[in-house]
């Protein structure tokens, strides 16, 4: 790793080394990412044997003469003196790298198709010129920007208290508000707050359990749903949603909630609070309640505030799914995987109704982590285990980030290939990238766009 450490050389942003020692690709300019995640921190050995820090991993888009062709897994290293082109990695991305006379050639193995030449330089070295598309530079989205978008355009002012309140790990300190927000502006209703009223609390878990019913939505989801409910712990503010095609599943899905709930925590539901529908008041669903030891309570027709904590949080659920679907312009066909990444985020965001806690760590005493976040609808790429592929198969396939596993720790991808949503752990993500629907094709925005202050859930006690 010569050119690590070797400062004498003068650097050229467009000027790369191939450099057979050096176990990543690695460069010093953070203007050439397109995407770049400054939230991973590691440490990389200098060729003199000195350690220096990487911060952050992303993808860096080139013009060749065979087209655009992107490289991902580059390390960004500050102290790093040249750009750095790592052979093994290449070779691992599904290169070949010939060697032979005074020159290097590079191909794609999958067809065989020289990618480039790079001829010898004066110091037995090999660098390469690479043109950077303008429109793929990265446009510097702040970590404030990237951060309100991974959770589902969350309050900033709220999200700040992760961090200064230590309420979530691995989650950095956030910079003041940035104006704008077009997914925000798109998916926000503007409406008047319920009124405030301090009425009574739970004071421990599932004493009290608000639910509301949505739906039915005009679009069915992938999995030909229409409704969704929602189960809200009043202690801990900890939501679960459940998906359906028609409203008399209710008591079935209720009873699948109930049994789950309370064999995690040891509690059981003292009380349940729901509007008058029909789904709710039934003789077979109050025979149940009654059967169970437990109080259902039913509001007054016409007056959605008495249960103003289920209607609420319904109310901004919805409004994070239709801003992250705007966001990336995804079809409504996905609005079930929207509004699950929705509460599974607001579980992990602040509320006004717990005292420095997020609600998922006032439920399960385990305070949660932001690292595996990312924007949803994003463009990634899950890999092939060699095992389940041809020798000159693509080592990733290309999907959408539609967001978190509720049965393993993996991410949600909507597989284009197979047309079908799997689950995995292995994905590299490009968060600045969408799917343009029309021309089938990978769109990004080269956004200045700012961030728009949204009310934070007004979650008052009701």
């Amino acid at each position: 790793m010569f050119y690590a450490c070797h400062s004498a050389i003068e650097t050229k942003e467009e000027e790369w080394y191939i450099d057979s020692g050096c176990s990543n690709h690695m460069t010093s300019n953070e203007t050439i990412f397109h995407e770049l995640d400054t939230s991973i921190k590691t440490k990389v050995k200098m060729g003199n044997g000195e350690l220096v820090e990487a911060k952050g991993k992303g993808t860096i888009v080139i013009d060749t003469k065979k087209g655009t062709r992107y490289i991902r897994n580059v390390l960004l290293v500050p102290r790093l003196a040249q750009n750095l082109l790592s052979v093994g990695q290449m070779m691992e991305s599904g290169y070949a790298l010939h060697f032979e006379k005074n020159s290097c050639r590079i191909y794609d193995k999958k067809n065989n198709q020289e990618i480039a030449e790079v001829k010898m330089g004066n110091n037995r070295n090999f660098p390469i010129q690479w043109q950077y598309p303008q429109k793929a530079m990265l446009a510097q989205l702040s970590d404030t920007s990237l951060w309100h978008r991974r959770f589902g355009h969350f309050n900033l002012n709220a999200l700040r208290l992760l961090h200064q309140k230590k309420m979530m790990r691995d989650m950095p300190p956030l910079d003041e508000k940035e104006g704008l927000c077009e997914g925000c502006m798109v998916g926000k209703q503007h409406r008047q707050p319920f009124p405030i009223e301090k009425t009574w609390r739970a004071k421990q878990i599932l004493e009290l359990v608000h639910t509301d019913v949505c739906g039915p939505m005009r679009t069915p989801s992938v999995s030909k749903n229409r409704y969704f409910i929602l189960f809200i712990d009043d202690y801990s503010r900890m939501t679960w949603v459940y998906f359906f095609q028609e409203k008399s599943e209710v008591f079935r899905i209720f009873k699948r909630f109930k049994n789950f709930v309370e064999k995690q925590s040891g509690h059981q539901i003292k009380k349940l609070r729901s509007d008058r529908g029909t789904e709710y008041n039934s003789k077979e669903f109050d025979q149940f309640c009654e059967d169970e030891g437990m109080k259902h309570q039913l509001t007054v027709a016409y007056t959605p505030q008495q249960n103003g904590v289920s209607e609420r949080k319904n109310r901004t659920v919805m409004e994070m799914a239709r801003s992250m679907l705007a966001e990336k312009g995804m079809p409504k066909m996905f609005w079930a995987e929207a509004v699950y990444t929705s509460v599974y985020l607001l579980n992990r965001c602040p509320t006004k109704a717990v005292l420095n806690k997020t609600p998922i760590e006032a439920w399960s005493g385990r305070k949660p982590s932001a690292k595996h976040l990312k924007v949803f609808g994003s463009i990634c790429y899950i890999h092939v285990p060699s095992v389940k592929r041809h020798t000159l198969e693509d080592k990733a396939e290309k999907g959408i980030f539609l967001g978190y596993s509720s049965k393993s720790k993996g991410y949600r991808i909507y597989n284009f290939e197979t047309k079908k949503l799997v689950t995995s752990r292995d994905v590299e993500f490009d968060e600045q990238a969408s799917w343009n629907w029309e021309t089938e094709r990978v769109e990004r925005k080269a956004t200045t766009t700012q961030i728009e202050e949204i009310p934070e859930e007004e979650d008052h006690d009701q």
